[in-house]
C-alpha cells in the first residue's frame, strides 16, 4: 500500500537536514500525489526562496509555509441558489465517475438546506441506457421527479421538456445528467454546446451552473478531463468524487493551481448523505497533516 501524502511529507520532515535533497523529496512527494510536475516545482521553488528570504529553519514553522503555499492554489465555490428563481445544475464528466449518483447526493443535500422547494432530476445522458434506470431509481428513492426519453433519444430535447415541466409545476431546481463519452469528444463537445444554448435561452445565467464531477483516484486524467470540458462550455466549479483519507488526492490543487477551477463539493462514501461542501481547511489537514 501506497504512503498517503502527509506519511511521506512526516518522513522527509524526520530527516531533520534541511537541504537540496530535502526540496527535492517534497516535490517528488507532492508529484506523486496528483499535483502535477509543473505545479510541484512552482510550489517548492516557492517555499525555499520564502524560507531562504525570511531565514526560516524551523521544521514546524517550515511545514506551516508549506501548507500555506499549497493552500494558495486552491480554490473553494460558494453555492447557493436562488429560491425564488428557477435554477439549473448541469453535471459534467465521463463515464465511471460517478456522475448519476453524485446527482442523487446533491438532490438530497439540496433538498436538507433548501426545505420545501422542488427538485427535479434530468436523465440527459440519453446515450446509455442504464443512466436513465439509475436516476429514475434514485428519483423514486429521493421522492423527486425525473424526466426521461427513449434511449438514444436528443438530449437537448431532455433539457428544454424538463425545464418546461419545472416551469409548470413550480419545482426550483432542476439536477440534469450528461453523457461523457470521451472516446468520441467532438460528438460529445457539440452536444454539450447544444445543451448549454438551450439552457442558456431559458435560464438567467446566475441561475445557471456547469458542474464538472472527477473521481480522485483517476489522477492526472482528472486534470485533463477538468481541461477538455472546461473548454468545450466552461466550467464553474468540480466535485471530488470517491474521495477518502487513502487518495492522492492532490489533483483538486492541481486543477484550481493550473486551470483557475474551483471545488463545491466532495464524495466520501456510497449513501445519499456522503456528499458535503469542498472546505479547503478540511481538505488540506486531510491530505497534509503530520
Amino acid at each position: 500500500m501506497k504512503l498517503a501524502l502527509s506519511e511521506k511529507i512526516k518522513a522527509i520532515f524526520k530527516k531533520n537536514k534541511i537541504d537540496n535533497v530535502f526540496y527535492e523529496d517534497i516535490e517528488d512527494a507532492l508529484i506523486e500525489s496528483d499535483m502535477g510536475t509543473a505545479l510541484s516545482s512552482e510550489i517548492v521553488k516557492k517555499l525555499k526562496a520564502d524560507a531562504l528570504k525570511n531565514k526560516i529553519t524551523d521544521q514546524e514553522a517550515l511545514y506551516s509555509l508549506l501548507k500555506e503555499n499549497i493552500s494558495e492554489k486552491i480554490l473553494e465555490y460558494n453555492f447557493s441558489i436562488d429560491p425564488q428563481k428557477l435554477n439549473l445544475i448541469l453535471f459534467l464528466g465521463v463515464n465511471g465517475v460517478g456522475k448519476t449518483t453524485t446527482i442523487a447526493k446533491a438532490a438530497r443535500l439540496i433538498q436538507n438546506e433548501y426545505k420545501g422547494e422542488g427538485v427535479l432530476l434530468a436523465a440527459a445522458d440519453t446515450f446509455r441506457a442504464a443512466a436513465i434506470d439509475q436516476l429514475k431509481i434514485h428519483g423514486e428513492r429521493l421522492g423527486v421527479r425525473v424526466i426521461s426519453q427513449e434511449h438514444g433519444s436528443d438530449p437537448g430535447a431532455v433539457i428544454y421538456d424538463t425545464i418546461e415541466s419545472a416551469k409548470a409545476k413550480g419545482d426550483k431546481v432542476i439536477l440534469a445528467d450528461t453523457a461523457g463519452r470521451m472516446h468520441n469528444k467532438t460528438n460529445l463537445v457539440k452536444e454539450l454546446q447544444k445543451i448549454d444554448k438551450i439552457i442558456k435561452n431559458k435560464i438567467p445565467g446566475e441561475n445557471y451552473f456547469k458542474f464538472l464531477v472527477i473521481d480522485s483516484t483517476t489522477g492526472q486524467n482528472g486534470f485533463n478531463q477538468a481541461e477538455i470540458f472546461n473548454e468545450a462550455i466552461g466550467i464553474d466549479a468540480v466535485v471530488l468524487a470517491k474521495y477518502d483519507s487513502t487518495s492522492k488526492g492532490g489533483i483538486a490543487v492541481s486543477i484550481s493551481g493550473k486551470l483557475g477551477i474551483p471545488f463545491v463539493f466532495i464524495g466520501t462514501g456510497e449513501k445519499y448523505d456522503n456528499l458535503k461542501r469542498f472546505n479547503k481547511k478540511e481538505y488540506l489537514d486531510n491530505l497534509l497533516d503530520v
